[in-house]
């Protein structure tokens, strides 16, 4: 089997590479920086470094599956309507992955990365997946024009598509995700900053956990293709709580007293979903593939912390 990962090196493509390394498969990962390759990796791996914009074909025509994590944003998942360049990554690259791949005799896999955004501002807190999308920023209407194409293309016997929509994800690797951003503003001894009272509810999910859901979907493809799904933990925690975690893992670092946490007034980008309480019902994923998050928050956080301490 060969597997192709777009956006290796990325925050949640190195967790999936590590995975998929430790199996007896053909592993090809293609990013435009350097993808480090573990050192333990039972796979026959090869790394290409590539800008993806172009030429995406050559990486993936001779794919068995493919898992799509290619974003572009201006950083904080956000674009600015009207920019071609997130409009040509977002959507354009999904289309030229499904065109590559009507040859190959059997359909492959595909795995996309959406975002449980695409939703827009849901009528109850927990969703489930089965909410009429209502995406409300260019980001997310270019995730869900390239989930109905990956939707599109597997209903036409092309490839096998499955969307997994994420959560608000937290981690190790690099320097992504609202907690370790939370974490370096405490090093470096600046009050954790909120753009409401602390009430607004978010479900975090472990980076590992998120590469655990990947995996599960790869080895479930036949029965989840055509669908997108909603990952999360089933809990929603009040942002305050999840910044006061992370003032006392560093504060237990530092030796010093936590950093506040306070409410500031919110920036000229803020979108609705910003002040949307979420959690997510993950049972549809759950009830074909057994997945559940076993990450604590407490455990994530501190591992976190640590790496961002480490880093």
């Amino acid at each position: 089997m060969k597997v192709v990962v777009l956006g290796a090196s990325g925050f949640i493509g190195t967790g999936i590479v590590r995975a998929l390394a430790a199996r007896q498969i053909q592993l090809r990962l293609v990013a435009r920086r350097a993808t480090a390759v573990p050192s333990d990796a039972v796979a026959e791996v090869e790394v290409r470094a590539a800008d993806l914009r172009e030429g995406v074909a050559d990486h993936v025509t001779d794919a068995d599956a493919v898992v799509h994590l290619v974003a572009y944003t201006d950083g904080g998942w956000r674009v600015a309507d009207g920019d071609t360049t997130a409009e040509r990554v977002n959507v354009g690259l999904l289309d030229d992955v499904v065109n590559a791949l009507r040859s190959r005799p059997t359909p492959p896999v595909v795995l996309f990365s959406g975002t449980e955004t695409q939703v827009g501002l849901a009528d109850r807190v927990r969703i489930d997946g089965t909410e009429e999308d209502k995406p409300l920023s260019a980001y997310t209407r270019q995730k869900l024009a390239a989930e109905n194409l990956l939707k599109d293309a597997t209903r036409d016997g092309i490839i096998r598509g499955v969307s997994l929509r994420l959560p608000t994800i937290y981690g190790e690797e690099g320097d992504r995700g609202v907690v370790a951003f939370m974490a370096r503003k405490a090093f470096a001894n600046e009050p954790l900053t909120m753009w409401h009272d602390g009430t607004v509810r978010r479900d975090l999910v472990f980076a590992d956990d998120v590469t655990t859901a990947f995996v599960a979907a790869l080895d479930h493809a036949d029965a989840l293709a055509g669908r997108h799904y909603v990952l999360g933990s089933g809990v929603g925690v009040p942002l305050r709580k999840v910044f006061e975690l992370v003032a006392a893992e560093v504060a237990a670092v530092t030796g010093q007293p936590p950093l506040p946490v306070i409410s500031v007034p919110p920036p000229g980008h803020m979108e609705p979903t910003d002040l949307k309480s979420v959690e997510v019902d993950a049972s549809a994923f759950r009830s074909v593939t057994g997945w559940t998050t076993q990450v604590s928050l407490e455990e994530g956080i501190r591992r976190t912390v640590a790496a961002v301490a480490g880093g």
